[in-house]
């Protein structure tokens, strides 16, 4: 799964600033990318944590500034060290890519943990990833385990994923076919490729279910439809099977 940049901000100031943060966000939703960085940049020279942030993502993106890694994270660290979940989530993501700074695995835990200690869910999920690849941290499939399901519980989807794939495996936890099944269903529901992919493997195979072609194919045709090609691979052999 891509590591994404994520627009979020918490907004801890008042006044006048939050004001030229909420202008910013009208003119990002309108497109009109050059007038929300001049107003988050007035924002953010006020103290305003979200208007660093959002700075920080058009830097990443080029949207309305010149593109720059290096500009992008600073303003990300700015926001981060005022508190600001979103930021420090993505200055982790930041140095996960190498992007405005030297790849560091260690630093981008410590910011994922500082995010998701704050609420970012997507941050309890790149952390477990984290620890799941051993990357900046000791392997724990326990700790990613306990990360996923913190995720998934709060609405983040790639977080039941991961934990359905652990429950599949039989990594971090016991396996169970029936719980993989469950959370892959639920993150199927949401538009996860991946899981519905492995929904259609599940019923292929049988593994945890009574083999159903027919079930398969249908969880195959939707992995095809949400641009996943292995899922349109799968669809076709079980197509030529049944003729």
């Amino acid at each position: 799964m891509k590591r994404v940049f994520v627009l979020l901000v918490i907004l801890f100031s008042v006044g006048f600033s939050k004001n030229l943060f909420e202008l910013g966000q009208e003119a990002y939703g309108k497109g009109d990318y050059q007038k929300a960085a001049k107003l988050w940049q007035k924002a953010c020279d006020d103290g305003n944590t979200g208007g660093c942030s959002g700075l920080g993502f058009l830097y990443a993106n080029g949207e309305g500034v010149s593109q720059d890694y290096q500009k992008s994270a600073q303003f990300y660290q700015t926001a981060c060290d005022g508190g600001n979940a979103g930021a420090c989530h993505n200055l982790g993501v930041s140095y996960v890519n190498g992007q405005g700074v030297k790849q560091d695995y260690q630093k981008a835990a410590k910011f994922y943990q500082m995010a998701c200690d704050n609420g970012e869910l997507s941050s309890c999920y790149s952390l477990g990833l984290l620890y799941t690849n051993g990357q900046g941290v000791k392997q724990d499939y326990q700790k990613a385990t306990e990360l996923y399901k913190k995720a998934c519980d709060g609405g983040e989807i790639a977080g039941c994923h991961y934990l359905g794939i652990f429950y599949e495996r039989g990594q971090g936890v016991k396996q169970d076919y029936q719980k993989a099944i469950q959370l892959y269903q639920r993150a199927c529901d949401e538009g996860e490729s991946t899981s519905c992919y492995r929904l259609g493997a599940l019923y292929e195979n049988g593994e945890g279910v009574e083999q159903n072609l027919s079930t398969a194919k249908k969880y195959f045709s939707k992995t095809c439809s949400l641009g996943f090609y292995l899922g349109c691979d799968s669809y076709k052999k079980l197509n030529k099977k049944d003729r």
